[in-house]
């Protein structure tokens, strides 16, 4: 097989940095933008885990997925907390 033809497809473009904020900014405006109410589906997701809270318009579902709930939910105490 010549390699040359081998491509690999990742759905998280890992080359793109984003922080947390900038995570939950793109996912909120992605989800408000379809006329989702965006904090009950972002809340949605990181209670369940179940990515179809998440829409995949702007690729907000592939981006939510960069960073573990886990990780972006102590963010978020710590932001509300000025931690």
């Amino acid at each position: 097989m010549d390699s040359r033809n081998t491509l690999l497809f990742d759905s998280i473009d890992k080359s793109v940095q984003r922080t947390p904020k900038q995570i939950l900014e793109e996912v909120y405006d992605a989800l408000d933008e379809r006329g989702y109410n965006a904090i009950d589906q972002i809340v949605g997701y990181l209670l369940s885990g179940d990515p179809s809270y998440i829409t995949s318009h702007n690729n907000a579902r592939n981006i939510i997925r960069q960073i573990d709930r886990d990780d972006l939910a102590e963010e978020l105490v710590k932001s509300y907390l000025g931690k």
